[in-house]
């Protein structure tokens, strides 16, 4: 199974995978909050971390847990994928539609991967068995 990847070091803000995520998905609109990616900014640590759009929950919140990214911790919220109420990100606006990351298509060809110039984003084989260990 193949998955996006984010090397969260090499992001560099630049927001094409925002861009053309919403392009692929509404023709002709360039909206980032049309996108199944953000980038969040930490401004404090010069970071951008990227964030694909998971599933949508109705619970309040599913994430337990700190995120630690380059020695810093980023609290349970701002780092979770889910579209959920505590939030709007992560939701089409004006319809409030949840948005998840689809992989662009069948065959899987996520754009944003393909128009990282930063190399923040791959698409990769995943090893299911190693995945369920380290987790």
């Amino acid at each position: 199974m193949k998955e996006i990847r984010i090397d969260f070091e090499k992001c560099t803000g630049c927001r094409h995978c925002e861009t053309v995520c919403s392009l692929q998905h509404f023709e002709d609109k360039i909206n980032p909050a049309l996108s199944r990616i953000r980038i969040y900014v930490d401004m404090e640590n010069d970071m951008h971390i990227p964030i694909l759009a998971g599933p949508y929950t109705d619970a309040k919140c599913t994430s337990r847990y700190a995120t630690v990214i380059g020695g810093k911790e980023y609290g349970k919220c701002i780092l979770c994928r889910a579209a959920c109420p505590e939030r709007d990100i992560f939701f089409e606006p004006g319809t409030e539609v949840p948005l998840k990351c689809d992989l662009c298509g069948e065959p899987p060809d996520p754009a944003c991967v393909k128009w990282c110039t930063s190399g923040a984003l791959t698409f990769e084989e995943v090893d299911e068995e190693k995945e369920e260990e380290t987790a």
